[in-house]
């Protein structure tokens, strides 16, 4: 995955534009905070089904906690919803699945800052990581991007929707949901949990 060849000449004005969103308030949720398969597949946009298949075949695997055996439940963190969400795109856009998984494993690479600063670009056969707006704009008057996956928006996307949904940690304790809108019901947890 790169943009191999950028020409970063040629593209005026961009910078003076500034930013649309300020990458610096994407806030993963803790490591040890977990959501169970139904979530995550909420959340991600996926079916039960093809997030079952993911970790089976290791596409995607559950960093919280795994299954255990019968009965037990995988935990997928912040971090793993949104690489199958990126996974989902990249799937309904029509790329092939060794692409999604070099994808995968690139992304695995990198960390939060270093990630949510990523877009992801391909044109159905390849991928490539843009660092830049001026790269994105060469792969795009190269005819090689024919579509984008800004990484810090779907970081955005991610955390709005799982501050809807409960979670809980590693070790089993349920966690109510962070949204705002729900403070009545984030009390009631608080006091039935003392």
């Amino acid at each position: 995955m790169g943009a191999e060849g950028a020409n970063h000449e040629g593209v005026v004005g961009q910078r003076a534009q500034g930013v649309l969103f300020d990458d610096a308030t994407l806030r993963p949720l803790p490591s040890d905070m977990g959501y169970r398969g139904p979530i995550a597949c909420s959340a991600a946009g996926i079916t039960y089904r093809q997030l079952d298949y993911w970790a089976r075949t290791g596409l995607v695997t559950p960093s919280v906690r795994d299954a255990a055996g019968s009965g037990s439940q995988r935990l997928y963190g912040f971090r793993d919803i949104l690489v199958l969400r990126i996974v989902k795109r990249l799937i309904d856009t029509g790329v092939s699945l060794p692409n999604i998984r070099a994808a995968v494993d690139h992304l695995a690479d990198r960390t939060g800052e270093d990630l949510a600063s990523l877009t992801i670009m391909s044109d159905g056969a390849s991928i490539y990581e843009c660092r830049s707006a001026d790269e994105v704009v060469d792969l795009v008057r190269g005819g090689q991007g024919v579509f984008g996956i800004a990484v810090g928006s779907v970081w955005r996307e991610v955390e709005g929707t799982l501050a809807e949904l409960p979670g809980e940690r590693a070790d089993g304790d349920a966690v109510a949901p962070t949204s705002s809108t729900d403070e009545l019901a984030a009390r009631r947890a608080r006091r039935t949990a003392v």
